[in-house]
């Protein structure tokens, strides 16, 4: 404790090496090993992976996991990963997509190799290659209706059957293929497919498509192409123009690997890259289904992509989740053969142990009443007595100074006039009963004043002098320990607390709409709570444990000095969990 007068009391800015995270750890797992084998073996000199995202929304927490597996791996191995948009269908995809990928991927701690990279890049080889499976016969321009085509593709259990245009000749596909290119047809009229098997139990090797008519504009090629590729169709492709040495997807591309080795098989590709699956993140109490998470930006029951209650990276950022302990999490995960699901507690325990380590202290009062301490001008000269408290108990993170005053805000929820309340039961301040201030005094409540209807508005204590880190005379035992800001020297800030976006652990399982298992408690907004002064200095995206409520940040976009905002990150302890 000082007795000095600070003009400018100040709180450390929390520059975390958590947003500038390194290489992860070394870890073995079946495809490592396979990646270990092939370069001893000599089958390859240097790998390559890429993370191939399509610009078609925001990435979440799943991608999350393949960022951490596809970089991890180059990294591990001294190899190189690649940064590329699957960017073939202009419909759905948007620029700003692009950008907020590039960013997401870059706060976790990732560079890419070289430049970004896009399908639409290949597009003109791409065009050649289908025209080469032209005249190798393996491919004919189709003229069935969407609604003709699903008729005769067949079933799982059941054949398909050829197309009538099957047989056209490689002129009158070439033709075709052309005049499709030039604009002449109306989308949905022609498609391009492979010719392969409508036989075949894989319903993915049934005559693909590999073109569609398209007449949009593209974010990349403007208005130059009016056919564009399918995914599956470019997928490959890409990767062997890249010298992808090992494709690494999620289980759901299991099925689609054999059309990807078909197609590599069938055209003059520059490599002969390798797809490997592994199993994909399932967080519970999430929904990470792109379209889902769309329908709740399109309806706004959130504010954005980013909002901090979505399971996107940019809403987990700004929600104050770290980008490390976001790779701690999904490095902790097995990269396994099959898929399963997350407690999203394991995901929530990696916030708090990285924010315990790394967030300073400070104190903000979210539900405020007025305490006067009656007699401060007995005890303190001048207005203000500065008190000095460290930024972390356990790091060297320097000290913050706290204005103390005679009028101060403590939390309602701290004080109690039930004088028969147990010191077991209620370790905060009653009326007539010794609490101590937070590195401040120990006090005593003596009276309260309420108004017309019966709400306490001020409560009228008295401190107890020399208890500035020290312990109080005998026969004085406060209850416990509380927080509080000056009512004249502290700040007026808008505090977010955030909770689960959904109270049902499988909200998108089953036959329900998952928008019925809305948590209609995963907002609120408090624009009356009051924190340290040094606060409102704080940089955007800074972040504090506010002591006996949770982790905080301030907002990345909204909190300034003159407008302090405050999003909750996390509670200090699980309260989902059974018992809780």
């Amino acid at each position: 404790m000082s007795n000095h007068k600070s003009a400018t009391p100040g709180i450390p800015h929390n520059s975390s090496s958590s947003d500038t995270a390194g290489a992860g750890s070394k870890v073995s797992n079946f495809i490592s090993q396979i990646i270990s084998e092939d370069l001893q073996s000599g089958k390859c000199q240097s790998i390559v992976t890429r993370f191939p995202p399509e610009p078609n929304g925001y990435l979440h927490i799943g991608h999350a996991k393949a960022i951490c597996v596809n970089f991890g791996l180059a990294e591990q191995f001294g190899g190189q990963c690649n940064l590329r948009f699957d960017d073939t269908n202009p419909s759905k995809e948007e620029q700003a997509y692009v950008d907020a990928i590039k960013a997401d991927v870059k706060w976790l701690g990732f560079q890419w190799a070289d430049d970004v990279k896009y399908a639409s890049d290949y597009f003109d080889q791409f065009y050649a290659w289908a025209q080469h499976l032209i005249a190798e016969g393996k491919a004919y321009v189709c003229d069935l209706t969407a609604e003709q085509a699903s008729e005769y593709r067949g079933w799982a259990t059941e054949p398909g059957k050829d197309s009538p245009y099957r047989q056209r000749s490689v002129d009158e596909n070439m033709d075709l293929l052309e005049r499709m290119k030039e604009g002449e047809f109306d989308e949905g009229s022609r498609v391009l497919r492979a010719k392969i098997d409508m036989a075949s139990p894989n319903m993915n090797l049934r005559d693909p498509i590999l073109y569609r008519i398209r007449k949009q504009t593209h974010h990349q090629t403007g208005d130059k192409w009016c056919i564009y590729p399918s995914y599956d169709f470019a997928h490959g492709q890409e990767d062997a123009i890249e010298g992808v040495t090992h494709s690494i997807c999620t289980l759901e591309f299991a099925d689609h690997r054999p059309l990807y080795e078909w197609l590599l098989e069938h055209l003059p590709v520059p490599s002969k890259p390798k797809q490997y699956e592994f199993g994909r993140l399932n967080v519970n109490y999430t929904v990470t289904s792109k379209r889902k998470l769309k329908q709740l930006v399109d309806d706004k029951v959130v504010d954005g992509w980013d909002d901090p209650r979505m399971p996107t990276i940019s809403g987990m950022r700004r929600r104050g989740f770290t980008s490390q302990s976001i790779r701690n999490f999904c490095n902790g995960l097995p990269i396994s053969k099959s898929d399963g699901v997350v407690d999203i507690a394991q995901l929530e325990f990696s916030i708090r142990e990285d924010l315990d380590k790394n967030a300073p202290r400070a104190m903000c009062v979210l539900d405020p009443v007025k305490l006067t301490i009656s007699n401060f001008s007995e005890y303190i000269g001048g207005d203000v007595e500065t008190m000095v408290a460290p930024a972390h108990p356990k790091t060297d993170m320097g000290q913050r100074q706290l204005p103390f005053t005679a009028e101060l805000y403590i939390d309602r929820a701290d004080f109690s006039e039930d004088t028969s309340l147990s010191r077991k039961k209620f370790k905060r301040l009653v009326l007539g009963d010794y609490v101590r201030l937070r590195s401040a005094y120990v006090i005593r409540a003596e009276e309260v004043i309420k108004d017309s209807g019966g709400n306490i508005t001020q409560i009228i204590a008295t401190l107890v002098p020399g208890t500035v880190g020290e312990n109080p005379p005998e026969g004085i035992k406060p209850r416990g320990v509380i927080h509080w800001v000056s009512a004249t020297e502290g700040k007026k800030a808008t505090v977010r607390i955030y909770d689960r976006l959904f109270n049902h652990e499988s909200p998108d399982k089953g036959e329900s709409d998952f928008m019925q298992y809305l948590n209609k408690d995963s907002l609120q907004v408090l624009d009356n709570c009051w924190v340290e002064p040094g606060l409102v200095e704080a940089e955007p995206e800074s972040r504090f444990q506010f002591e006996r409520e949770g982790y905080f940040v301030a907002d990345r976009y909204e909190h300034s000095s003159s407008g302090p905002v405050f999003n909750k990150a996390i509670g200090l302890r699980d309260t989902w969990s059974k018992g809780s």
